[in-house]
């Protein structure tokens, strides 16, 4: 795996890339960063140029200042596009990842090949309304002197992450950490965002992707598909939110799968 830095209109933008071939440019949940495919990049690059970028605020890219938005994401996903001179790409987007992706392949429909949404969430009104109303945030917690804020950032999501993989969480809280106090700022952004506005715009092939028990995601999954004519589903057993790092044999394969049959040149 190779890391780089590029320019945007955001400042830097930093991409972890791995393989030849055709391009797959991966975006993250929040608040993770590209580590979060760090076992994916190298079995997509046995077939494809795969690519893991940190979205602009997360990881090792610049932040942003002012309100941190969907649309301000997806178009830093152009702006690498454009840095690396790729006309053309597949995008896979887990949880946020996938809401930017979405905008992206509405803003842009002919830059994006392939499109894969992983555990996204489908964002319109009636979610608006009760993330507003009713449901407590995520991933925030305020900083204590005693550090037990960390333990907080774990508890917040230790019910969503497999009890027997301690590594997966810890990977999460140290992502986390870098951007404690933005921390829920990608969540905030997602609640804002008019998808029902925008998916009707999406023209790319999609694979709906989604672990079997991931019960924040799984119940949406119909109104996705049903958003996207001729998109097809596909469940991955066995896990949940994390799906990406706790199975990433199972996520690859299913995402090189689709890539191939939509035409993607596996790697000679």
């Amino acid at each position: 795996m190779r890391h780089h830095f590029t320019d945007s209109r955001f400042g830097q933008i930093h991409y972890v890339e791995e393989g030849t071939g055709e391009p797959v440019l991966l975006l993250h949940q929040t608040p993770r960063s590209w580590d979060e495919y760090r076992d994916v990049l190298p079995l997509l690059g046995r077939r494809f140029h795969a690519i893991a970028m940190d979205t602009p605020g997360f990881g090792a890219s610049a932040r942003p200042t002012g309100e941190w938005s969907v649309e301000l994401f997806a178009q830093a996903v152009l702006d690498l596009c454009d840095a690396l001179g790729l006309d053309q790409v597949a995008l896979v987007g887990h949880h946020t990842g996938g809401v930017i992706a979405t905008e992206v392949a509405a803003a842009a429909p002919d830059r994006v090949r392939a499109l894969v949404l992983s555990g996204m969430p489908f964002v319109d009104a009636p979610r608006r309304h009760q993330v507003a109303t009713g449901r407590p945030p995520i991933d925030h917690v305020e900083r204590a002197a005693d550090g037990s804020h960390l333990q907080r950032l774990w508890d917040n999501r230790a019910a969503y992450y497999p009890a027997d993989r301690p590594d997966l969480l810890e990977r999460l809280v140290r992502d986390a950490l870098q951007v404690l106090d933005r921390v829920e700022e990608g969540h905030l952004a997602v609640n804002r965002y008019r998808m029902e506005d925008r998916i009707e715009s999406v023209t790319a092939r999609t694979l709906v992707l989604c672990g079997e028990l991931d019960t924040f995601s799984l119940p949406d999954v119909p109104k996705i598909v049903e958003a996207l004519p001729g998109a097809i589903c596909e469940v991955l057993p066995g896990t949940g939110v994390p799906s990406v790092d706790h199975r990433p044999d199972l996520f690859a394969e299913a995402v090189g799968r689709f890539l191939l049959q939509d035409g993607a040149r596996p790697r000679e």
